[in-house]
């Protein structure tokens, strides 16, 4: 198995980020790092009304993340396995869409200062799903905060996101669709992309495509 001390997953809301580090920890026994989305309590209203409460929302996240992160700059990173269900550098593509003007220039200014004491992951996972199946997965797990989310949005989010990856040179990266798999509920699945992270030969950036099962 190669050496990942760090491992970060990323991708939309409801592609099961949270879920798939919540497997990987368990399996590795490792220190788990979970975006505490639920303390920012501009969350509802930014949904609610993304114009109004966006910079708001923005900066919560922001300075919540860097404290988060800045944990990890203790000697613990380099003793023991890491798994995070988010990367800090993801900040900027929920300002570039939400924010303009003066705030997204004031966004600007902040984000450099605190970056740059950020601890880069390993590997980066990103995982792609459908617009449909985050909207279902979204509406299984039923948070309140999320009732108003729209497919609209969640497709401008998704466009955002393939964009970011698409230039992401930062670490190494493997992009995995989710389309046809299900690694929380089927053991198999989860065994199969577990491998994938862990291969020996993979590349600096790599797609997984899973075979449907069946």
């Amino acid at each position: 198995m190669i050496e990942l001390r760090y491992i970060a997953i990323e991708g939309v809301i409801g592609a099961g980020k949270s879920s798939l580090a919540q497997k990987l920890s368990t399996k590795l026994g490792s220190r788990l790092i979970l975006e505490q989305f639920e303390e920012n309590p501009f969350l509802e209203k930014f949904y609610d009304d993304r114009s109004r409460f966006a910079f708001q929302t923005q900066m919560f996240f922001l300075i919540n993340r860097y404290k988060q992160q800045q944990q990890l700059n203790q000697q613990e990173l380099f003793s023991k396995y890491v798994v995070s269900d988010y990367i800090f550098e993801k900040d900027k593509i929920f300002a570039y869409l939400n924010l303009s003007g003066e705030e997204l220039k004031l966004y600007e200014s902040i984000f450099p200062l605190l970056e740059r004491d950020i601890p880069k992951p390993d590997v980066v996972i990103f995982l792609q799903s459908s617009t449909d199946k985050l909207m279902n997965n979204i509406k299984l797990r039923g948070r309140k905060f999320e009732r108003n989310l729209t497919k609209a949005y969640l497709t401008e989010l998704s466009e955002a996101y393939n964009n970011f990856f698409f230039k992401y040179n930062n670490t190494p990266l493997l992009i995995v669709n989710t389309s046809d798999i299900d690694f929380v509920n089927r053991d198999e699945d989860f065994n199969e992309l577990y491998e994938q992270i862990f291969r020996e030969d993979r590349g600096f950036i790599e797609y997984f495509n899973p075979e449907p099962k069946g």
